[in-house]
C-alpha cells in the first residue's frame, strides 16, 4: 500500500536512529566476542535492512563487509518463501558463498526479521570472521584446497534460532566442526546478542513512528542515496576506460569500465578461469569490490545503502575467477576481490587525477598463525590483517602504517592481547625502510613485524599478493615495494614467501611480516630538498639512499 511521504524532520530523526541502531549492534558485538580478530580487529559489519533484504543502513567495520549482508538476506528471503517458514524470534545464518554467504567459510552471517502487524519490516544482520570452522587446516583457511568442502562446515542459509529459543542440534554441529568450539560458540552468540538488540530498537522505532512511516523512511533514505550517487557520477569523466594488467601468479586480468551520466558499467567477462586452489571470488564478491570503488569515486560521506548502488551495472562469466562456480575454493578471495578493486582504481587513475591517488600495497596480507598454547594447551588461531603503505595523491605523501582499501575502518591487535592470548611474543614492530615509492610525493611506508613463536608444532600459512608487482606509481614515480613473509629459523637460515599453507614452526622461529611501501607520484627529481632532508631526519629514508635517488644530502 502506498503511503504519503513522511515530513522532513521525521524522515531525518528515523533515518539517524536507524544509524544509530547499526551502530549499537556493532558495539554490542564487539563487547560480547571472544575472538580478538572480532573485539580487538573489529573484522565485522552491521547493517539494517528492509523486507526484502535491501540494505538500508550500515553501521561501522570492514567496508567490503557492508555491502556483503544485503546479498546474503536476499538469499534468506528466497529460500524461506512459505508463510510459516519465518517467525518472530527467529534467527538465521550463512556463510557459503554458495547460498548467500559471498565470502568465505570463516565469516559467519547472523540476520534476524523484524516484524510489526503481523509482518517483517526489516532485517537486522552482521557478519565477522570467526577463528575456526573446520575444515582440513587449522584455522579453515589452506592454499592447498582444492574445493569448498575442504575449507571448513558450510551453513546453506539455515535457521539456528527458532521462536527465540536455540535450534540445539544446528548448533551442536557448529561446535563439533571447530577445533575452537568454545570460542565459536561463544561469538556466534554475540552476534546473535547483535541482531536481537538491533531488531528491539527498530520495534521500538516502529511502534512510536507507525509502521508505515518508518517503511516509508527506509525506501526515502535508499531513494536518497541513489540521487546522492547519480548527482556525484555526473561530475566524473564520462567514457570507456580499459587495463590489462599482469598479477603475481602469472595469470592476466582485465577491466573495462564505461561510465555514463546514469550508469557505471563494469564488464569483466574477459578474464582466466576459476583456479583449481583458494584464489576465486564470487560474483557477488566482485560488485562487493565494484560498490567499495564506487562509491570513493562518487560520494564517500553520504549514506551508504542499496539506493548508492543502483547505478552500477556488472558483467561477468560464470566459472571465472571472478564468478566462480560450485565446488570452487573460496578461501582467499579477498585477495582476488582487492585485486578488482584495484584494476579498477589503476584504470581510472589517470582520468580521474583530482580523486585517485597512485597504487596501495593493496593485499590483505592475511596472516594465520596456531598451535597449542605453552602456558595453557588450548589450541589457539591468530588471524592477522596487515597495515602497509598508501600511495602518494597529487597533494601529498601517502600514509603509511594503514590497513588495505579493503579492510577500512578496522585496527591491529594490540602485543598485549596477542601476547597474552597466543602463543608467541611480539619481537618488534616498525616502520618498513626499503627502497619504493620514491617521488615527487612518496608513497607512504609499509610496516616489518616479527613473531616468534613459543612452542613447537606451531604452523603458518598466509597469502599475499602485490609480492611480484609492487604498487603502481603515476607521472614518473617510484613503484613501492613488495609485500612477503620471511621466515627466520633457529639456526639462522631465511626463507622467502608470499604464499604458504601450514608451514611448521618451532619454538623461537621468527615470522617476520614485510608490508609494501605505497606506489609514488612524480620524478623523485621534483621533490623539495626540504622535504627530503625531513625524510632524513625522521628516519624514513637513509642519507645514502636520499643521495642516490634524489641527488640531495646536507652538505648541499
Amino acid at each position: 500500500m502506498n503511503q504519503l511521504a513522511n515530513d522532513p524532520i521525521t524522515q531525518e530523526i528515523i533515518e539517524n536512529c536507524l544509524q544509530a541502531a547499526a551502530d549499537e549492534m556493532f558495539a554490542a558485538m564487539r563487547k560480547t566476542a571472544m575472538s580478538s580478530i572480532i573485539y580487538e580487529v573489529l573484522d565485522m559489519g552491521t547493517g539494517i535492512l528492509d523486507a526484502r533484504g535491501e540494505l538500508a543502513c550500515s553501521g561501522a567495520g570492514i567496508p567490503a563487509f557492508i555491502g556483503v549482508l544485503d546479498k546474503a538476506v536476499k538469499v534468506i528471503v528466497k529460500k524461506f518463501d512459505q508463510p510459516d517458514d519465518i517467525a518472530p524470534g527467529d534467527v538465521f545464518a550463512t556463510n557459503d558463498p554458495y547460498y548467500g554467504g559471498v565470502t568465505h567459510l570463516n565469516d559467519i552471517i547472523v540476520a534476524m526479521p523484524v516484524f510489526a502487524d503481523g509482518r517483517i519490516i526489516a532485517w537486522t544482520a552482521n557478519i565477522a570472521h570467526n577463528s575456526d570452522v573446520g575444515g582440513m587446516a587449522p584455522g579453515s583457511l589452506t592454499g592447498d584446497a582444492t574445493e569448498i568442502f575442504q575449507e571448513g562446515l558450510r551453513l546453506p542459509a539455515i535457521k539456528i534460532i527458532s521462536k527465540g529459543a536455540p535450534v540445539r542440534s544446528v548448533m551442536d554441529i557448529i561446535k563439533v566442526n571447530s577445533r575452537m568450539p568454545d570460542v565459536l560458540e561463544g561469538d556466534v552468540w554475540a552476534a546473535i546478542a547483535s541482531v536481537r538488540i538491533g531488531a528491539k530498537r527498530l520495534d521500538d522505532l516502529a511502534g512510536k513512528y507507525g509502521v508505515g512511516t518508518f517503511v516509508n523512511a527506509m525506501a526515502a533514505f535508499m531513494d536518497f542515496g541513489e540521487k546522492c550517487s547519480l548527482a556525484a557520477l555526473a561530475k566524473v569523466p564520462h567514457g570507456r576506460f580499459e587495463l590489462s594488467e599482469e598479477q603475481d601468479d602469472g595469470r592476466i586480468f582485465n577491466v573495462k569500465i564505461e561510465i555514463t551520466d546514469t550508469e557505471f558499467i563494469l564488464d569483466l567477462r574477459d578474464n582466466p578461469d576459476q583456479a583449481p586452489n583458494p584464489v576465486n571470488t564470487s560474483r557477488d564478491g566482485v560488485m562487493v569490490a565494484a560498490q567499495m570503488i564506487f562509491k570513493s569515486l562518487t560520494d564517500p560521506y553520504s549514506p551508504c545503502n542499496e539506493g548508492s548502488f543502483r547505478p552500477i551495472t556488472l558483467l561477468t562469466r560464470e566459472g571465472s575467477v571472478f564468478h566462480a562456480k560450485e565446488p570452487a575454493p573460496i578461501g582467499f578471495y579477498y585477495e582476488i576481490e582487492l585485486r578488482v578493486y584495484d584494476l579498477i582504481w589503476r584504470c581510472l587513475a589517470q582520468h580521474m587525477p583530482d580523486r585517485l591517488a597512485s597504487g596501495h600495497f593493496a593485499s590483505v596480507c592475511g596472516t594465520f598463525i596456531g598451535g597449542t598454547h605453552p602456558d595453557t594447551g588450548r589450541q589457539y588461531t591468530i588471524i592477522e590483517p596487515q597495515l602497509g603503505g598508501w600511495g602518494a595523491s597529487r597533494k601529498g605523501d601517502g600514509n603509511s602504517a594503514i590497513f588495505c582499501g579493503f579492510h577500512g575502518e578496522t585496527y591491529n591487535c594490540p602485543a598485549e592481547i596477542n601476547e597474552a592470548r597466543n602463543g608467541l611474543i611480539i619481537d618488534r614492530m616498525e616502520l618498513n625502510l626499503e627502497p619504493g615509492g620514491e617521488g615527487r610525493f612518496t608513497g607512504g611506508r609499509g610496516i616489518r613485524l616479527d613473531y616468534r613463536i613459543r612452542a613447537d608444532g606451531s604452523f603458518l600459512t598466509a597469502g599475499y599478493t602485490r609480492s611480484k608487482f609492487p604498487a603502481w606509481a603515476l607521472d614518473g614515480g617510484h613503484e613501492g615495494s613488495p609485500n612477503y613473509v620471511e621466515v627466520i629459523r633457529t639456526d639462522g637460515t631465511k626463507e622467502h614467501y608470499s604464499f604458504v599453507s601450514g608451514l611448521t614452526m618451532n619454538k623461537d622461529d621468527v615470522i617476520r611480516i614485510v608490508t609494501g611501501n605505497g606506489g609514488g607520484i612524480g620524478a623523485p627529481a621534483e621533490r623539495s630538498p626540504a622535504a627530503v632532508r625531513e625524510d632524513v631526519r625522521n628516519g624514513l629514508i637513509t642519507a645514502e639512499r636520499a643521495a642516490e635517488i634524489y641527488g640531495i644530502s646536507d652538505k648541499n
